[in-house]
């Protein structure tokens, strides 16, 4: 049952990083912050999985299911780098595409391992600026 539920979250991650990091209605640093919320929110949902599935963690991590992931993000994240980082050299825009997606799992997993409130994500919406440099 987990090992379906677990499926069904990473595509859905996967999706809504997808519809996010695309929309080039939006500026590049607009929907990074979006997506860092939506993230947050969505580990946060997943903790209670992802602590029942922590002795099988290394299974599950690299399962096909995880690859399948992995590789259909990796398109929307090249894509979207070259919205943020038009100048950068590949190799650039690699290492940081590779920072922002290890921060974001990094965090996104310490953050959601303590249980928090819609009033939680909310002060986070409202706080972090939507673009860096901003008064919050």
């Amino acid at each position: 049952m987990y090992k379906v539920e677990l499926r069904e979250q990473r595509r859905q991650t996967t999706k809504m990083l997808a519809e996010i990091l695309s929309d080039r209605s939006r500026p590049p640093f607009e929907r990074l912050r979006s997506l860092v919320h939506a993230f947050l929110r969505s580990e946060c949902e997943e903790a209670s999985v992802r602590i029942a599935l922590s002795d099988a963690a290394p299974l599950y991590r690299d399962a096909p299911e995880a690859e399948a992931s992995k590789s259909a993000t990796e398109p929307v994240m090249e894509e979207f780098m070259l919205d943020v980082l038009p100048a950068a050299s590949k190799p650039v825009r690699d290492v940081a595409c590779d920072l922002i997606m290890t921060t974001l799992g990094t965090v996104g997993q310490d953050f959601s391992a303590t249980p928090r409130t819609e009033d939680d994500h909310r002060f986070l919406v409202l706080r972090i600026p939507a673009k860096p440099g901003e008064p919050d």
